[in-house]
């Protein structure tokens, strides 16, 4: 019985069963045999073989020394989880008190404990075997005559002294970095050394310098990355041009929010004889000025992507590129590379063509711009405009009937004053004007991906921007959480996009929209680059890359620089398919570092805007539930704080895991997740980037 039950197991790791089923796996019918079952499963849980959690056994995948290696995370609670390499394990508790000398983000060895009383298993951290960081960037303070760093990042929980000796002519107050860590017994605090000096905390380029430090972005250009840019030649050679297709006399205009920096594409559009639309979607040509392997090359693939802080950004290439020479600037000639497609006014494609071009554009349209035209039917280039909306519309049905996912991610904008101060916090309007121009760029990155990657051509190596089909637990746990709010979500769905839409619809314009759609996407694979094609679940295509953004993204540079090669050069890639799987994996990580920046960046700011409403109450709508608060998150403006625990009057509350919800125990009041309350700030932590908050009386 042991040897059947040890071959079932390795037949299935990482999968539970009861009793029960292992039983009817095994085809065991007599009262004999199942009692055989469940001693020999009980021994092989003695022997460590398995596992077991409730009435359920797997495989044990815990090591003979229960010594386990992984990444913390510590969060706002102050305690933590070690993420193991092995999904069959799961995450380990880590007690505050069993932190050790680890920071938030480090490599650590844990020792897991015998007993287990939580879900989870439980441990202790023995080993620091690599720091997330080599540098922390943090703001000097100063207690009696000891001077100390206060970390930036809330990861890193504990202060960090720093010697008189090693200042480098730091003030208290400044923003500094600080290096070679010593910290060998959490008794005592961490001791480090000052090495840079970057500025008086709060001023904006400080704290935008800072955030730049703290994620390890390069915010300036070597002088040798400067030196190439100065030397290209703005000019545009007549031979140049003659070896384009010219649309420098049709009518071709941008359209892009109102502060835009740079302009990377274009669009124009005319109606031929036989009623079809001939629609140019024109791309700026940065593979023309960055040539591979040069230092500019080097650098933009080093940098990854563009990243956009509130009222500043870190380019991927020099002003002279980004701002000019590439930026598809108002009445100037410019370097583009072309998706022609003819269209009838179904949306059908009669036939395309992808070519290097050039043009020069006639208008400069915002996106409120283009929104009057939409609704007013006047103004310039009032035709084209409404011609391209009106294809945009028919795409954009198309693309949602053939399983196409419209998840809406509130964005908020911030004014600011001369000093970089926000003043007002609104939300990002979504309008007509944004789905016509996101429309084209879907459908030429859609084109050149399957011109590339399509059945009957040759495969040929390429780098695609995939997305996966979602995780099964967490979309059983979505589902679950849709239910607790009375919406319906069928996880088991043939056609999940369709549940996905549905539900879209449904929540639209509701105070839980931002927080549902949230956790959508979170219950989603995230899309990446890759050079296996499994096709996008999200959009719902099985073809689909990067091309309509080269000046802010190394992956759309790469794209048009083998594109060209397969079609005009002599069809061979410009890359081995191992350097194209490099790349792919450096810029994915690039662009999930340049997230986590620029979501730092907006939450300073909704900070320091909100450290002037202190005692003000706001609506929210509660977004997260832990045992030691409530995570709520203000309606107008999406920043996000705490109610603690402690703060939550008239009961003692306890955290039920499986509602969603703190439960009051004498009156049985809850606290769910997605529950609309109205709250006060009460706290506004800088050093610490917290908000607290109460519940209102109402």
């Amino acid at each position: 019985m042991k040897k059947k039950i040890i071959a079932f197991f390795k037949k299935n790791p990482g999968k539970s069963f009861k009793n029960k089923d292992i039983a009817n796996r095994l085809k065991i019918i007599s009262e004999h045999e199942y009692s055989a079952l469940k001693s020999a499963l009980h021994k092989l849980y003695e022997e460590n073989f398995l596992a077991k959690n409730g009435k359920r056994f797997k495989l044990n995948t815990i090591p003979a020394d229960n010594r386990i290696t992984g990444k913390l995370e510590i969060n706002q609670g102050g305690y933590g989880f070690v993420i193991p390499g092995s999904k069959e394990i799961g995450d380990i508790f880590i007690a505050a008190r069993n932190l050790s000398t680890a920071f938030s983000g480090d490599t650590v060895e844990v020792a897991l404990f015998a007993k287990q009383k939580r879900k989870n298993f439980e441990g202790q951290i023995i080993k620091v075997i690599k720091r997330k960081r080599e540098e922390i960037v943090g703001t000097l303070k100063k207690s009696n005559s000891f001077y100390f760093v206060k970390p930036d990042d809330p990861g890193i929980h504990r202060d960090i002294y720093i010697d008189i000796s090693h200042l480098k002519g730091a003030k208290k107050g400044d923003k500094v970095i600080v290096s070679n860590l010593f910290w060998n017994t959490s008794m005592l605090n961490p001791e480090a050394e000052i090495i840079e000096v970057i500025g008086e905390s709060g001023l904006e380029e400080t704290e935008a310098i800072a955030i730049a430090r703290e994620f390890n972005l390069p915010y300036k250009f070597p002088d040798k990355v400067i030196a190439e840019a100065d030397k290209i030649e703005s000019e545009i050679s007549p031979d140049e041009i003659n070896r384009r297709v010219d649309f420098r006399h049709e009518n071709v205009f941008t359209i892009d929010p109102e502060d835009a920096k740079d302009f990377d594409d274009a669009l124009s559009v005319k109606e031929l004889e036989n009623g079809n639309y001939l629609i140019g979607i024109h791309i700026a040509d940065v593979s023309h000025y960055v040539k591979n392997n040069t230092q500019l090359d080097k650098n933009a693939l080093k940098r990854g992507n563009s990243v956009y802080f509130v009222g500043q950004v870190i380019p991927m290439l020099p002003e002279k590129l980004s701002n000019n020479l590439c930026s598809l600037v108002l009445a100037k000639d410019r370097l583009t590379y072309s998706v022609i497609v003819e269209l009838t006014q179904r949306g059908k494609i009669v036939k395309y063509d992808i070519k290097k071009s050039v043009i020069n554009s006639k208008r400069r349209f915002t996106y409120d711009e283009v929104q009057e035209i939409i609704e007013t039917k006047k103004g310039d280039f009032a035709k084209e405009i409404i011609c391209l909306n009106n294809i945009a519309r028919v795409l954009r049905k198309k693309r949602f009937r053939e399983g196409g996912i419209e998840f809406f991610t509130p964005e908020i904008k911030f004014r600011l004053d001369d000093e970089g101060k926000p003043t007002e916090i609104f939300k990002k309007e979504i309008k007509e004007s944004n789905m016509l121009v996101e429309e084209f760029m879907l459908f030429a990155n859609k084109t050149v991906a399957h011109h590339i990657g399509s059945p009957e051509k040759t495969a040929r190596p390429f780098i695609y921007r995939i997305h996966d089909l979602p995780d099964k637990e967490k979309i059983y746990e979505f589902a679950r959480f849709l239910k607790s709010l009375g919406y319906t979500f069928d996880p088991n769905s043939a056609s999940q996009t369709l549940q996905f839409m549905n539900l879209m619809e449904q929540i639209k314009n509701t105070e839980e929209e931002a927080l549902i759609n949230e956790l959508a996407i979170r219950s989603m694979a995230k899309a990446i680059y890759s050079v296996n094609n499994i096709g996008h679940y999200g959009l719902g295509f099985k073809y689909y890359t990067h091309f309509t953004s080269p000046i802010r993204r190394y992956s759309d540079l790469i794209v048009h620089r083998l594109l060209y090669n397969y079609i005009e050069g002599n069809g061979a890639a410009n890359y081995p398919l191992v350097k194209l799987e490099e790349i792919s994996e450096h810029i994915s990580q690039c662009e999930r570092n340049a997230i986590e920046a620029e979501r730092l960046s907006v939450k300073l700011k909704q900070i320091d805007y909100l450290k002037e409403h202190l005692g003000e109450e706001f609506n929210a709508i509660i977004s997260g539930i832990a045992h030691f608060g409530i995570f709520v998150k203000i309606t107008d403006n999406l920043a996000e704080g705490l109610v603690r625990l402690r703060d939550l009057e008239g009961d003692f509350y306890v955290y039920d895991e499986k509602k969603y919800a703190l439960i009051g125990r004498v009156s049985k009041k809850q606290f769910r997740l997605g529950d609309k309350v109205k709250v006060k700030l009460v706290r506004v932590d800088t050093d610490k980037t917290e908000l607290d908050f109460i519940i209102s009386n109402e």
